[in-house]
C-alpha cells in the first residue's frame, strides 16, 4: 500500500525535471497559450513518422511559430 501511494510522486518526478518554471515556458518570447493551442491545432495533421523534418516546424524558435505564438 505504501509503494502505491507514492508511486504517482516517484514518476512525476521524472517528468518535473523538464518543466522547472514559469519562466522556461516563456524563453522564447511565446505565449504558451498560443503556442499549446498551435501545436494542439497543427500536429494532428503532420505525417511526422513518415517526415519528421515536419517537427521542425513546430519547434519554438521556426519563424513562423515565432509570427503566430507571441
Amino acid at each position: 500500500m505504501c509503494k502505491r501511494a507514492i508511486r504517482n510522486f516517484t514518476i512525476g518526478r521524472k517528468n518535473w525535471l523538464f518543466s522547472d518554471s514559469p519562466k522556461g515556458a516563456k524563453a522564447n518570447g511565446l505565449n504558451p497559450f498560443q503556442y499549446l493551442k498551435y501545436l494542439f491545432e497543427h500536429l494532428p495533421n503532420a505525417d511526422i513518422q513518415r517526415h519528421s523534418e515536419h517537427l521542425d516546424d513546430v519547434l519554438p524558435w521556426n519563424e513562423t511559430i515565432q509570427q503566430n505564438c507571441k
